[in-house]
């Protein structure tokens, strides 16, 4: 089943660091057929208030997206962005087809 890596970046200090990891990061994604869906704005906030960025990183499965993660090749890259990002990552497992709302309720 589908799962997505998320971040959600509050603030970002621009430099060679952030621009190295930027240059670098597809080629991680590739062997765990990690594709973009979501890298940065436009915006439209409709509720509350939105600032920073969002990415959201599909992969075929929460084996691919956590293998992605904790692969040697995303490690030596990771600390360019932690040393000059604030915020939030996650992986998370998405719905099966055919999901609908009140499947949650069981």
């Amino acid at each position: 089943m589908t799962a997505y890596a998320i971040a959600v970046i509050r603030e970002t200090r621009f430099g060679p660091e952030i621009k190295e990891y930027l240059q670098r990061i597809d080629a991680t994604l590739a062997p765990f057929s990690g594709k973009y869906l979501v890298h940065g704005g436009p915006y439209v906030p409709l509720e509350g208030v939105w600032s920073g960025d969002l990415v959201i990183i599909e992969f075929p499965s929460m084996e691919q997206a956590r293998g992605w993660y904790e692969s040697d090749a995303y490690g030596a890259i990771r600390p360019l962005r932690t040393r000059h990002t604030l915020g939030e990552v996650l992986l998370v497992q998405g719905v099966p087809e055919g999901h609908k709302g009140a499947d949650i309720l069981g």
